[in-house]
């Protein structure tokens, strides 16, 4: 089957069968993702690193499903059930659904009433009742009374008859996927809530009484419906719009079981027996059955959506601008126990640490600034990272005062997001980085390194501890790590890995390479000194000849004895740039970043057996930029002056903030209050947005308004619109509506309650759910 593995995942990613195939090869051999999407374009095709992943993930999806056909084939064949026609069936299944479908009545299971009937040798009626519907039901089934089988009457052989005929109908796979079908096009996912729950789930408020289409149902509702159901706050049930509900009433998925199995109402005998058989396969066998169904695919396809949400977002955060370089102050600020100080030098090295108390209640702003002002001074500060924690608008402002007060130093605050920095310093990492020093100056030390190097610092902790995600605990854990797993794999080998300073953690992200291995690394480093070319790595413990080309092109040396070592040029390419330099009579030295140089060169003049065009043309374009940095340049937002907490603010503020998170329903903005507000969707621009990303992603600075305030709540409505106005109902892509302030009833409630917010504070209760 494997061919029809290949074919079918190139139909469905529209690249050919060949570079399927090709890549599957690759992977199989145990290359990685960005080793193939950077050093094997020309076995690929030039597949970028985001197919590559897709394809991963199908062919996994395919193997399994190509293991589950085999094992049901088996299964069924030692039952001696296996028929050419269902061994057809079988094979064709295209998902899991549907190939479990197939298998239900052959699968192993508990007996059942219906079992319990055929063994009774109720069979035959079951039969003539459902072939012959001419037939008395009552008469014939006299015929099959018998004690010794516990039937003692007419109607306890039309009872197992119809358990029988209720497993047949109910296990059948094409009326399974007829009824899915319709009710997933039809159904209305219902939630309400349960009587005496008002209180205790105040939070989902929003669902105690909602209905919404079950395919359209956005990934953050749905999550939040099954959240509020898992903790027995809410009911949720499939129903059809508009259906009658009276007790007499036929549910169309009835109509449908009635019309599979030909069985109508035509005033025959056995035509009224039949129809409640058709009555109770529905409500005993197919709802909870098929129903429970289309809830595990809302959640699966809701899971799948939110972590594509937390991964985009931790690759954004991760691929943030770095300040570079530079001497650092990492503030971790603090009101009882202090401001934590740490001082880290360009490499990030520790140089000095403490604490001071410029923040009540101890208030001593004159000792505090005296000790950051001699610790600028000492090292040479260039930049003062504040961790956007508790106290930090009133760090914020006793730094901006420092520097106001002593000019002659020349360094720049920045607020920093510290969200998994506490994770960090109590992690056995930093506890073996940092054995002797107290968990709240590992979290300053955190603080000022992610502002150096966000990259760098970040994947040192767990990437769902970051805090950009949306119902991270609420998705499967095994997914969720899988794919932020790939998100930080591909980022630190998109901007490669300083092999002289990176740390293990680091190292261990790099294609090819292990924790253990990245161990070594390190250890080797401090045993022998620096690494002075990429060759020398072969000598580091389990780094083989596969580890070697799957790594070296994204481990740079600087200052090295080869100068591309520090470029992404891979070692097996080194030749190639070795003949152009010597056929132009020129020293590889002076070839790179000669840029007028590089674009006289003919690339495939130098095309051979080993390097082809694709990757030539990647060659020069890095002979021109040694080793490029992909991030972007460094900026900070600047947080208004007076505007530190949420009753500092007022509608109509405009302020600048950091997009720190962002959703399906919007994004979150720090604006310096010590909680994010929240941009709507449809306030992100003038124009229709579908999709937030494609107006904004995780770090952007961006200029918003006040639109309203929830201070007991703390919830902030923000619009990215400056034409919008507090007060006024927002709309998508358009202007400004006078808002309507309709109260909403909440179920069970005798008098209608109204939150106090506007138009904005509607759209926060519907959507925002950081938490």
């Amino acid at each position: 089957m494997t061919n029809a593995i290949f074919e079918k995942i190139s139909l469905e990613l529209g690249v050919k069968n060949e570079q399927i195939a090709a890549t599957v090869a690759l992977l199989d051999e145990g290359a990685t993702v960005p080793f193939i999407a950077r050093y094997r374009k020309e076995v690929t095709g030039a597949l970028d690193d985001n197919q590559l992943r897709a394809l991963d993930e199908r062919l996994h999806y395919l193997r399994e499903l190509e293991d589950r056909k085999s094992t049901i084939l088996k299964s069924i064949e030692e039952q001696g059930k296996l028929t050419d026609e269902l061994k057809t069936q079988i094979n064709s299944a295209e998902t899991k659904n549907r190939l479990e479908d197939l298998y239900l009545p052959y699968k192993p299971k508990r007996r059942t009433k219906g079992q319990i009937a055929i063994e009774a040798g109720l069979e035959p009626l079951a039969d003539k009742l459902i072939n012959d519907k001419n037939l008395d039901p009552e008469a014939t089934a006299s015929a099959y009374i018998n004690p010794e089988k516990k039937i003692v009457s007419a109607k306890d052989a039309l009872d197992g008859a119809k358990y029988i005929l209720m497993e047949r109908f109910a296990e059948n796979a094409d009326l399974i996927e007829k009824v899915r079908n319709y009710l997933l096009d039809n159904a209305n996912i219902s939630a309400r809530v349960i009587d005496g729950k008002e209180k205790e789930g105040a939070k989902f408020l929003d669902y105690f009484e909602h209905d919404e289409p079950l395919k359209s149902v956005p990934s953050h509702r749905a999550l939040a419906m099954l959240r509020g159901r898992n903790d027995g706050i809410l009911t949720l049930s499939l129903v059809i719009a508009d259906q009658d509900t009276s007790i007499t009433a036929t549910h169309p998925c009835e109509i449908l079981v009635a019309e599979h199995w030909q069985i109508e109402d035509q005033s025959r005998a056995a035509d009224k027996w039949l129809k409640e058989v058709v009555r109770w396969t529905w409500k005993i066998k197919l709802l909870t059955h098929i129903e429970t169904d289309l809830v595990s695919q809302m959640r699966e396809r809701s899971e799948q959506q939110a972590i594509d949400v937390f991964a985009q977002n931790l690759k954004d955060l991760l691929l943030a601008a770095p300040a570079g370089a530079k001497a650092t102050i990492g503030l971790d600020p603090g009101l009882r126990t202090g401001v934590k100080v740490a001082v880290v030098d360009a490499t990030g090295k520790v140089l000095d640490h403490g604490a001071i108390f410029p923040t009540p209640p101890q208030n001593k702003v004159i000792e505090a600034e005296a000790t950051l002002v001699a610790l600028c001074k000492k090292h040479n500060v260039e930049l003062i990272a504040i961790g956007n924690g508790t106290a930090s608008r009133e760090t914020d402002k006793f730094v901006g005062d420092m520097l106001k007060a002593n000019p002659d130093i020349k360094a720049k605050k920045v607020m920093v997001n510290e969200a998994g920095a506490s994770v960090y310093s109590a992690s056995e990492f930093a506890a073996k980085e940092f054995p002797d020093l107290d968990v709240t100056i590992r979290g300053a030390i955190s603080i000022a390194r992610r502002l150096q190097d966000p990259l760098a610092e970040l994947v040192k902790i767990e990437p769902k501890s970051i805090g950009v995600g949306q119902y991270q605990h609420d998705v499967s854990q095994p997914q969720l790590a899988k794919s932020l797993d790939a998100v930080v794999e591909d980022c630190v080998n998109a901007v490669g890995v300083e092999v002289n300073t990176a740390s293990a953690p680091l190292l261990a992200r790099v294609s090819g390479l292990t924790a253990s291995i990245a161990n070594n690394i390190v250890a080797y480093r401090d045993e022998n000194g620096k690494f002075k070319n990429r060759d020398q790595l072969k000598k580091v413990s389990r780094f083989g000849a596969k580890t070697f080309e799957q790594a070296a092109g994204f481990l740079r040396i600087i200052d090295g004895d080869n100068p591309l070592d520090k470029s992404a040029v891979h070692p097996e390419s080194y030749t190639v740039v070795e003949s152009i330099a010597e056929q132009n009579g020129r020293e590889v030295t002076k070839i790179i970043g000669d840029s007028s140089f590089i674009r006289s060169v003919k690339a495939d003049q130098f095309v051979n057996e080993k390097v082809g065009l694709l990757t030539l043309k990647d060659i020069l374009s890095e002979l021109d930029k040694p080793g490029r940095d992909p991030r972007p340049e460094f900026k900070t937002a600047q947080f208004q002056d007076g505007v530190e907490k949420i009753s500092d603010l007022e509608p109509g503020m405009v302020l600048e903030g950091t997009i720190t998170n962002v959703t399906n329903f919007g994004a979150f903005v720090d604006i310096g209050v010590h909680q994010d507000g929240l941009v709507h969707i449809s306030a992100l621009s003038n124009t229709f947005v579908k999709d937030p990303r494609e107006v904004v992603k995780a770090g952007d600075i961006v200029k918003v308004k006040v639109m309203e305030i929830d201070e007991p709540r703390k919830r902030i409505g923000l619009s990215m619109r400056m034409s919008d106005e507090p007060g006024e109902k927002i709309t998508a892509g358009g202007a400004s509506k006078p808002k309507n302030k309709a109260p909403r009833q909440a179920r069970n409630q005798k008098t209608e309650k109204s939150s106090g917010m506007g138009s904005m504070g509607a759209l926060l209760q519907q959507a925002m759910k950081k938490k």
